[in-house]
């Protein structure tokens, strides 16, 4: 599961179209989520969760955003 989560968070720092600042955020949760525990992978949705609202965000990014935290949240459970 984290190689998806990885695989889709490398793609959107790849992506120019996607702001810097939101970028940061994605590679800061990109850490996170490496750790694999229950308090990284909640810290990794929280950041994620705080850029899902930006204004600046591509439509197809906040998509792939929130797939991201789905992702993390159903391994987070698996954890528990």
């Amino acid at each position: 599961m984290n190689d998806e989560v990885v695989l889709i968070m490398q793609d959107i720092l790849a992506d120019r179209a996607v702001p810097r600042n939101i970028r940061a955020k994605v590679e800061e949760a990109v850490s996170k989520v490496k750790k694999n525990g229950i308090t990284a992978l909640s810290e990794a949705i929280y950041l994620l969760d705080d850029i899902s609202n930006d204004v600046n965000m591509p439509d197809h990014t906040r998509t792939d955003i929130w797939h991201l935290i789905s992702l993390i949240e159903a391994e987070k459970e698996k954890i528990k």
